[in-house]
Formats: C-alpha cells, sequence, structure tokens
C-alpha cells in the first residue's frame, strides 16, 4: 500500500502520477458522458421533433447532430488538462484548435439556418423548389458569402492576426467591383426585389407594354416570358422592377364587352326583342353572366347594341370559347328573327350641276 502511495507522489513532467490519473478519468467520464449525449440522448430528442407539428426543432437538432466528434474529444482533452500543468504552448495550441472548431463550426450551423429560412419563404411565398429557384440559390449564395467570410475574419483575428488592414482592403476592393459591375449588380439586386414583393411568379400571364405572355423563368439578371405566339422575351430584372405589369393571375372572372350592329331598316319591335334575346343567350353558356345590354347609340353603318357580359374564369381560353359560342348564337338568332347585321358603308349624294 505503501509503495502504490509512493508510486502516485511520483512526479513526472511537472505532475504526479494521481494528478495524471485524475485528468485520464475526467477524460474518460467526459467522452462516456458525450457518447451518451449523442446515441441516447439525442436521439430521444430527434423523435420527439418529428412528433411535433413545427420542423424548426427538427432543423435544430440536425445542427447538433452535426457537431464533429473532434469537437468533443477536443472538449474533454481541454478540460482534461486542466488538472495538470502543463506547458503554455500546449495551452495555446488547444485554444487555438477549439476557436478553429467552433468558429468553423457555427458558421456552418448559421448557414444551414439562414438557407433553411429563406427555403421557408420562399414555400410561404409559392416558389420554386430549391434546385430550381435561381433567386432563392442567389440569395443563399450571398448569405454564405458573408457568414464564412466573417468567420474567416474572427478566425485570423482570434489567432492573433491584424485584420484592420485587410478589411479596409476589401472595403476598396469592394468598391471598386461594385463600380465596374454596377448594371449587372442592379439586374441582381432588382431579382430580390422580385423575389420579395413577388409582381409575378413563374407561370403567370403578364402584360408588359406591348409584351404579353407567361413567366417562364426568374433569372439573376433576366426574367424571360414565352409569348402567345411562342417565341421567347427576355427582359432586363432591372427594367421590370421599373415597368408597369398587368398580372392576370389574380384575375376572378374577365368582363366582356362588346358591340352588335343592326341595319336602318330593322323594324323598332324586332330591337326591342334585341336585348332580352341577347341575355336569354348570355345565360345560357356556361361560366356566363350578363350585365348589360343596351341600345348604345345610331351609328354612322348601323343601329349599335352594347353587350356586357362576365365569364367567371381567369382562363383566356374558356373565355373566347365562351365568346365564340355567344357570337354564333346571336348570329343565329338574328337571322331567325329576320334581322340584317349592319356593315360599314357609306352613301354619297351627287347633285347634278346645271
Amino acid at each position: 500500500m505503501e509503495t502504490f502511495q509512493q508510486l502516485l507522489k511520483q512526479i513526472y513532467w511537472g505532475n504526479s502520477v494521481k494528478a495524471y490519473l485524475i485528468a485520464f478519468g475526467i477524460f474518460i467520464a467526459l467522452i462516456i458522458a458525450f457518447k451518451i449525449f449523442e446515441r441516447i440522448i439525442l436521439i430521444q430528442i430527434e423523435k420527439w421533433a418529428k412528433k411535433t407539428k413545427t420542423d424548426i426543432d427538427d432543423e435544430a437538432v440536425k445542427i447538433v447532430e452535426s457537431i464533429p466528434d473532434a469537437f468533443y474529444m477536443l472538449i474533454s482533452v481541454y478540460i482534461a488538462l486542466q488538472f495538470l500543468s502543463v506547458n503554455i504552448t500546449v495551452h495555446k495550441i488547444l485554444n487555438a484548435l477549439l476557436i478553429i472548431l467552433i468558429i468553423l463550426w457555427g458558421t456552418k450551423a448559421a448557414s444551414n439556418l439562414i438557407e433553411y429560412a429563406l427555403y421557408k419563404m420562399s414555400a410561404r411565398k409559392g416558389g420554386a423548389k430549391r434546385e430550381k429557384n435561381s433567386t432563392y440559390f442567389a440569395l443563399s449564395l450571398v448569405a454564405k458569402i458573408v457568414l464564412w467570410t466573417t468567420g474567416l475574419l474572427l478566425l485570423l483575428s482570434n489567432l492573433g492576426v491584424n485584420i484592420t488592414a485587410l478589411v479596409a482592403s476589401l472595403g476598396v476592393g469592394g468598391i471598386a467591383i461594385a463600380l465596374a459591375l454596377q448594371n449587372i449588380l442592379g439586374d441582381v439586386f432588382s431579382s430580390f426585389s422580385i423575389y420579395f414583393d413577388k409582381p409575378f411568379e413563374i407561370g403567370d400571364y403578364i402584360v408588359i407594354g406591348d409584351q404579353k405572355g407567361y413567366v417562364k423563368r426568374i433569372g439573376l439578371k433576366t426574367t424571360r416570358m414565352e409569348a402567345l405566339d411562342g417565341e421567347e422575351i427576355v427582359f432586363s430584372n432591372r427594367k421590370l422592377t421599373d415597368a408597369q405589369i398587368r398580372n392576370f393571375k389574380k384575375l376572378k372572372k374577365r368582363r366582356i364587352t362588346f358591340e352588335v350592329h343592326a341595319t336602318y331598316d330593322t323594324p323598332t319591335k324586332k330591337m326591342e326583342k334585341v336585348p332580352g334575346m341577347i341575355k336569354k343567350i348570355i345565360k345560357k353558356v356556361k361560366l356566363c353572366e350578363p350585365s348589360r345590354i343596351h341600345f348604345k347609340e345610331f351609328g354612322d353603318s348601323g343601329l349599335i347594341f352594347e353587350i356586357v357580359y362576365y365569364v367567371d374564369s381567369n382562363s383566356y381560353a374558356e373565355s373566347m370559347d365562351a365568346r365564340q359560342e355567344i357570337n354564333m348564337e346571336i348570329k343565329r338568332a338574328f337571322e331567325k328573327e329576320g334581322i340584317d347585321m349592319a356593315f360599314p358603308t357609306q352613301t354619297i349624294h351627287v347633285n347634278q350641276v346645271q
């Protein structure tokens, strides 16, 4: 027993055998504790998170699971060495390694949180899938660049590097690059504006000036639209944010206005039948509801009826189908009643000069 006590008091490299045993025991205990946390506690938390309605807790669990084993190992060594008298250089090396691991993991965790937040925002706004949404990708890329740059600067600063001059040079370089790429950057920031403000989305039917068609792709620099004739129209994002855009996506129903011209020799009794006759025709057509039918005016070539009705659909094709059916039925009704439709004519009276 005395021999064992003497052995514990033996000094090696500035520490007793007893101190080494205590440090080793603490190291093993911490490793076991971290393994229990990873293999048991964290798995139970993960199962609980999957049962909840929100998925933010699932994302938090994934971030904790991404902590590298080297981090647990280093923490265990760092705490165990606090019970030993070691060279200051060893402490500095351990501190540097801990800082590197903490900053790298923290930056990665923050990057994942930003990507998660952007994705949820995109999904809430009805955005496309991750791999197809270029604006989402651009925002994620910019956020990651800023985040990793900040992380690198923090790392260099904690390692004793003077980053003041480096930050100043990056600022001057950034201004120079921004001036050189101001047109491109203008389009890129405009794409961000389109992404957040949502004046239109992929698949929307829009009208810009005299151009009209369906939005096919919203890129970083340009937005592409497929015209009704099939050709592709490319717009600069910067010009789109300044343009007046008519978006038909939220159109619930279409208002149709047109005129029918009857000839001047149409009897008044037949003229009186026209409004009721057209109203009955419109009511029979699917999705259509008459608004008003009036004998509007005496035109140059005929008697003008103005008809207004609504089509309960935002589909252009359905509205045209309804319009065609109504026009055909009106023509049949006019022929049945013996009412002639007027066409542009001009009567010239010539007086003979003696």
